[in-house]
């Protein structure tokens, strides 16, 4: 019988779309620490605005069945099995962008100075010098510098339990009121 692959519960990059500004600190960092320029053309994680008041960044959700990964012709694109994250192999990337039109959430871009495929990759990538000398980690830096803290990792579940807590927190809140005013 042959061994079962253990399924991971992995972390993502989670933006809390209440504290996000859009002020595209996130976008240039990520750029500096992969390639040593602020380009956010370049960047692994993406602002979106949506007028006039949705400010969100968006970075590798990390999907179950990975279309990018499937519809690489150069076998360039795995999966971190640690992390989750898609690893894109530069030497083997031919530039096609098969991997960019098959992401459903348009999060793998291309390299405007290489026009090999670039995703995030929780700053896995990111070079040597950024690494935290306190820690010794590759951490990644959009968490770091965000000055409104909105980037966080994540799993899917702790989204789920923080969603569940705050709906009862506000429905009993409305209730304890209304008992409250009823005394």
């Amino acid at each position: 019988m042959a061994a079962e692959k253990v399924k991971r519960i992995h972390t993502f990059i989670y933006v809390d779309p209440n504290r996000c500004s859009g002020c595209e600190t996130c976008e240039s960092i990520c750029s500096f620490v992969h390639d040593g320029n602020f380009n956010p053309v370049n960047t692994r994680i993406h602002r979106v605005r949506i007028e006039p008041i949705i400010n969100i960044a968006l970075s590798c959700q990390k999907c179950e069945t990975m279309k990018c990964l499937h519809s690489c012709p150069e076998h360039a694109i795995s999966k971190d099995e640690e992390t989750g994250s898609v690893i894109i192999d530069e030497t083997k990337c031919n530039g096609c962008g098969f991997c960019v039109r098959a992401c459903d959430f348009g999060l793998i871009t291309m390299s405007i100075d290489s026009q090999k495929a670039i995703s995030c990759d929780l700053c896995k990538g990111m070079k040597d010098e950024f690494v935290d000398p306190v820690s010794g980690k590759k951490e990644p830096q959009c968490i770091v510098v965000c000055p409104k803290e909105a980037i966080s990792l994540k799993s899917v579940e702790q989204i789920g339990e923080e969603s569940r807590i705050k709906t009862v927190k506000e429905k009993y809140t409305a209730e304890l009121k209304e008992h409250e005013i009823k005394k």
